[in-house]
């Protein structure tokens, strides 16, 4: 499996100049830039230790259609695994709740019917670091045992080196615009995807679809916010159903901020 293509920051073109009706569409987000490590639980990371709260349960996954990619149905619930932990002084930029200053998000990596695209299923918290540390931490956190986990979604645990720019879109331009940037393309020779969009583990942006876009719309009828992403790479190990992403998205207008997940893959 590829990495996806990591383009520099800022790049070596300026795309305002190239499409200037790209500019108002531009959106900042934080490129994680995943390193396979030995990240601490009072660290950002993607598939490490969790900062968790002694008192609080560890979340399980109760499903009993949830299978992996062979599927294997386990007999019981399956605990859920640490994905992302991000604190707020490593990504200024992410939205946190009034208070909060930890987003940790966990899932079963287990395949759901009854979740878009057949999804992982994802557990979402925001915390408070100073009310974690006194507590302390368990003193085991449960694992997902052969035959409870779909290797595809469980992540090596990974440092982060959290990196802004710029982000684009590209499978949400307007059809109008996706004429113009087609033409600078080929006169320019360039790629869009290469150049101005961030197609990688990420927060805020746009969601790097592979397939046609899925915004998911809360209860209420809000278009929901796209928060972050987590992609396949090598440094994660996760291929995610053939170099795939997960979008992790919430309604920002809605009490208590509900979240919701997209899936695709090539």
């Amino acid at each position: 499996m590829l990495p996806p293509h990591r383009p520099p920051v800022p790049p070596p073109l300026d795309i305002a100049r190239l499409v200037p009706e790209l500019a108002p569409l531009a959106r900042r987000t934080t490129a994680l830039r995943p390193k396979r490590g030995a990240p601490t639980p009072r660290e950002s990371s993607l598939g490490g230790p969790l900062l968790w709260p002694r008192e609080t349960p560890w979340p399980f996954c109760d499903r009993r259609d949830h299978h992996d990619g062979a599927g294997t149905v386990p007999p019981g619930p399956v605990p859920m695994v640490p994905v992302l932990q991000l604190f707020a002084r490593d990504v200024p930029d992410l939205p946190f709740p009034e208070g909060a200053d930890v987003l940790q998000l966990l899932w079963c990596t287990l395949l759901h019917p009854d979740e878009p695209s057949e999804a992982v299923r994802p557990a979402l918290h925001w915390r408070t670091e100073s009310a974690i540390v006194p507590s302390g931490r368990p003193d085991e956190v449960p694992r997902p045992a052969d035959g409870e986990y779909e290797a595809d979604f469980l992540p090596n645990p990974c440092t982060l080196s959290p990196v802004e720019a710029l982000d684009h879109p590209h499978g949400d331009l307007p059809e109008e615009l996706r004429a113009l940037v087609l033409r600078a393309e080929e006169e320019h020779g360039f790629f869009l995807t290469e150049l101005a969009c961030v197609l990688e583990s990420k927060v805020g942006g746009y969601p790097a679809w592979t397939q046609p876009p899925d915004w998911p719309f809360c209860a209420a009828g809000h278009r929901m916010a796209h928060l972050l992403s987590v992609t396949g790479d090598d440094e994660v190990d996760m291929d995610m159903g053939d170099a795939g992403g997960v979008y992790l998205f919430v309604c920002t207008e809605c009490p208590g901020m509900p979240h919701a997940l997209r899936h695709d893959c090539h």
